[in-house]
């Protein structure tokens, strides 16, 4: 939203971008398959990349209903499935069958995030520091159409959305 915008994110945060009246958010997402093993069992979501979600997970989206005057949205390169046009929509893949008070266990050798689901906490990981990071986009004012489907991270507001993140490093 142009008009009196209230875009606002947790000072200190980790996300790549640009971070004002209209947001440029960059997104590292791994495109391959790598590793061994599953996705343990727990309480979070990730961002869907392909089409379907790995097992253990639930798909669903979050819909942003973008400014409808002068409207700046774009995409490039390597970004989570959706759909990106004067409007935005990104799929995500969520569990809930384990405590976010369990530790599970993921790779630790980078920094990550990882999305609030159903809890009221982040999910613990064995060897890593957590963060809470939030991000409130300000969207269209005028007969707003934000809504949300499915599984699908935690997310409070209905005309502007606030998502909640989770940064392990």
């Amino acid at each position: 939203e142009d008009t009196g915008n209230i875009n606002s994110m947790t000072s200190n945060h980790h996300f790549n971008g640009f971070f004002f009246d209209d947001t440029i958010h960059y997104y590292c997402s791994k495109t391959s398959y790598s590793g061994s093993g599953s996705w343990p069992r727990g309480n979070y979501c990730i961002m869907r990349y392909g089409s379907s979600c790995p097992s253990g997970f639930s798909s669903g989206s979050i819909y942003w209903d973008d400014e409808d005057s002068y409207n700046m949205n774009g995409k490039g390169g390597y970004v989570p499935s959706g759909t990106y046009g004067s409007n935005t929509r990104i799929n995500y893949c969520c569990r809930s069958d384990g405590s976010a008070s369990s530790y599970i266990s993921l790779p630790t050798t980078d920094p990550f995030y990882l999305m609030r689901y159903t809890s009221t906490i982040c999910q613990r990981v064995s060897g890593m520091t957590v963060r809470e990071e939030i991000i409130t986009t300000d969207d269209e004012d005028t007969s707003n159409n934000n809504s949300v489907s499915g599984s699908h991270p935690k997310v409070t507001g209905t005309s502007n959305h606030r998502l909640y993140y989770c940064y392990y490093s």
